[in-house]
């Protein structure tokens, strides 16, 4: 059961629906399951007869003509329901045909059939709210010459299709939420299940001041990794990238170095914390710096884990020592090969949206659930009691 109920006095908002998208299959049944089983528990009068089902998943799907166009179908009512869309688009493991060829699903693709399902809810549902863990185009958030503003043009057109409340995970500049001011949307983090699975994985740290450090790996990250560290009671650091603004390399300009600030590292545990691993080329050159000032052990914690590389370098640094264990979460795509690697540590955040559901469900503030520091310092006071015997 969760842990706060009292949510559960209160009459749900509409009869619960929850539409994962085929990009999210996965994560939604595991919500799904959290949903069922806490459900099924509750005896309180006032909850209506459809309150309490085998599933809440609703029978949706995409399908796709021979051309590779497609269309979103809802086989059964959403009228006065209180629907819930996930989304991941990041999926790039699913595909469809095109003219006799198989094409993998990009971000593009997975956005438009998020659209077809709103539409094909025609209206009728009483709220929708879309749970899209990254969150698309975020990092075409802010306009710096001529080019086009995606992630602002995308939040408007779900609010102007009727969603009334979009949820998303680490959003790359939370900022962004102010292109649709009269709507919902909560960039939410994961930092309690960042320290949860680290604890769980790791046997012997010791989070004090003296033995461990966050890390930023770069500017745009530090109010993460000073939230991190407060919470801890540890110090931080960071490293600026120095580019060379006189090229531009796939699009970008080259960095030419990584910068430290921060206090001595060198026999401490340091945990870099940042909102995603990319092709992980910047993770890693952090990493190298920080082992070059004597560091002992690099934690690498980000929310999401694309890889778009590969896992060569990775295994690599594991290799040589430059990281001990990678944390990213399963709130988009995970290859098989990524969970079995000797490195890797899954974060799993379905209990968490579960919760998030259920509170909004039943129209109450999830006030308590974004703010989990009295959960963190429960959970190493435990991991302290546990391994050393003492808080």
């Amino acid at each position: 059961m969760p842990r706060d109920e009292r949510h559960t006095q209160t009459i749900p908002y509409g009869t619960l629906g929850i539409i994962p998208t085929v990009s999210c299959t996965e994560l939604g049944s595991k919500v799904d399951d959290y949903l069922v089983k806490w459900r099924a528990q509750r005896e309180q009068e006032n909850l209506s007869n459809g309150y309490k089902r085998d599933t809440y998943i609703m029978d949706a799907s995409t399908p796709r003509f021979g051309s590779g166009e497609g269309k979103g179908v809802i086989k059964e009512s959403v009228r006065g329901t209180d629907l819930y869309i996930m989304v991941d688009v990041c999926n790039y493991s699913i595909e469809y045909s095109l003219c006799g060829m198989k094409n993998h699903m990009s971000p593009d693709d997975h956005f438009a059939d998020l659209k077809r399902v709103i539409q094909a809810a025609g209206g009728k549902a009483r709220r929708i709210t879309v749970i899209m863990p990254f969150l698309y185009e975020s990092r075409q958030h802010r306009r710096t010459q001529r080019e086009s503003l995606d992630c602002a043009f995308a939040l408007q057109e779900l609010s102007q299709m009727g969603v009334d409340n979009i949820i998303t995970f680490d959003a790359h500049d939370p900022r962004v939420q102010n292109a649709i001011p009269l709507k919902g949307f909560e960039s939410i983090s994961a930092t309690y299940q960042f320290i949860k699975y680290l604890l769980l994985g790791v046997d012997d740290l010791q989070i004090d001041a003296e033995h461990m450090m966050v890390i930023s790996p770069d500017e745009g990250g530090m109010g993460r990794a000073v939230y991190f560290a407060n919470v801890l009671g540890l110090d931080m650091g960071m490293f600026y990238k120095r580019r060379d603004y006189t090229k531009i390399v796939n699009g970008r300009n080259p960095i030419v170095a990584h910068e430290f600030l921060g206090s001595d590292v060198e026999g401490k545990d340091v945990i870099i914390i940042d909102d995603m691993i990319s092709s992980g080329e910047s993770m890693i050159d952090v990493a190298r710096e920080l082992k070059e000032r004597k560091a002992r052990r690099v934690f690498c914690a980000t929310t999401f884990g694309l890889f778009t590389s590969g896992f060569d370098r990775f295994d690599e640094a594991y290799e040589k020592g430059l990281i001990d264990k990678v944390l990213t979460t399963n709130l988009v795509y995970q290859p098989a090969e990524l969970l079995e690697k000797p490195w890797y540590i899954n974060v799993d955040m379905s209990k968490y949206i579960a919760l998030i559901i259920d509170t909004l469900n039943h129209d109450s503030s999830i006030s308590n659930l974004l703010s989990p520091v009295e959960r963190i310092q429960t959970r190493v006071k435990e991991y302290n009691q546990k391994h050393y015997g003492h808080e």
